[in-house]
């Protein structure tokens, strides 16, 4: 427990907005998500209060007196530097990565672009934006995963075995993102490194009888398991935290957030995508590698608040 007091709190930080809900996909996590930090700053005795955006939050944080805002909106609008650059505008300070690592950070497509030109490893794809390109992506060998290049909480995704399969998965795609990627399958564990600051915290590896991780696997099954310890060794695991800071680093993104890779057979990984506002729900892997490193979860919200003094 902090020895800050109340009244400390209230100097360091002021008065917070916790941004919660948003029009996305995925307001429902991040409703879940946002009462969870809520709560968490509270029990902390910091002077948080919740703020359900639209079209006038400029107006609302202004009428509200609010001092800083600590950004748990999910999907597009929240994650995507649109509600950062909004923020920057008002000189508001805000938790997490600003506009660029937000903008790109959203965009998977383009951050694979980025790490392939850092040379870090991610699995070849290719960018669905018609009907015409499915040839190309089928030329990439099956099975492939397919999915929006713009959602996350693994909305739009499939795993398809043939051509027939893939043009149905891009049709179902392109509802929720005209820009689809197909990416070549990779055999192998799934992992997630959490960051926080400057630091990686422990290695997740994700087991699931799913296909993949897919929404159904991330937020209602009970039959997901989580190994943290990972069960890598200990010098892969450093390695791939490492790599973890910097596919995080290359992309512009700061303050918290997460990076999935894949690891095939022969130790190879593959980075998948970055997540610059993680869920924070009971199911989350931020809170659960937060815990791994000794903090608890009032404790980690505190941390990511932090991030926001660098704006201060």
């Amino acid at each position: 427990m902090s020895s800050l007091s109340n009244q400390d709190y209230l100097d360091r930080f002021g008065k917070v907005a916790v941004l919660l809900g948003g029009q996305a996909a995925e307001r429902e996590i991040s409703l879940t998500s946002g009462n969870a930090v809520l709560a968490g700053l509270r029990e902390r005795g910091v002077d948080a209060h919740p703020l359900d955006p639209d079209i006038t939050v400029l107006e609302q944080l202004r009428a509200g007196g609010f001092d800083r805002a600590f950004i748990i909106l999910h999907g597009r609008g929240g994650e995507d530097g649109v509600i950062q650059g909004a923020l920057e505008t008002i000189a508001m300070p805000y938790t997490g990565s600003g506009v660029l690592g937000s903008a790109l950070g959203m965009d998977k497509y383009r951050t694979k672009l980025a790490w392939a030109g850092a040379g870090l490893p991610t699995a070849d794809s290719v960018l669905l934006r018609n009907s015409g390109d499915l040839a190309a992506a089928a030329a990439l060998g099956f099975p492939l995963m397919v999915k929006p290049a713009r959602e996350g909480s693994s909305i739009g995704m499939a795993r398809v075995e043939d051509p027939a399969a893939l043009a149905v998965a891009w049709e179902v795609a392109r509802v929720h993102d005209p820009l689809v990627i197909a990416e070549r399958w990779i055999d192998g564990a799934e992992y997630t490194c959490a960051i926080l600051g400057r630091e990686a915290l422990p290695i997740i590896r994700l087991e699931t009888p799913h296909a993949f991780y897919d929404y159904d696997a991330k937020y209602r099954a009970d039959s997901t398991r989580y190994r943290c310890p990972c069960g890598l060794p200990e010098r892969d695991e450093q390695r791939f935290r490492q790599l973890a800071l910097e596919a995080f680093d290359t992309v512009g993104a700061g303050g918290w957030g997460r990076v999935d890779f894949m690891v095939d057979a022969a130790g190879k990984p593959y980075l998948l995508e970055i997540n610059t506002v993680p869920g924070m729900t009971d199911h989350s892997l931020v809170p659960m590698a937060a815990r791994a490193a000794g903090l608890d979860f009032p404790t980690l919200v505190l941390r990511i608040l932090e991030t926001s003094l660098d704006r201060g």
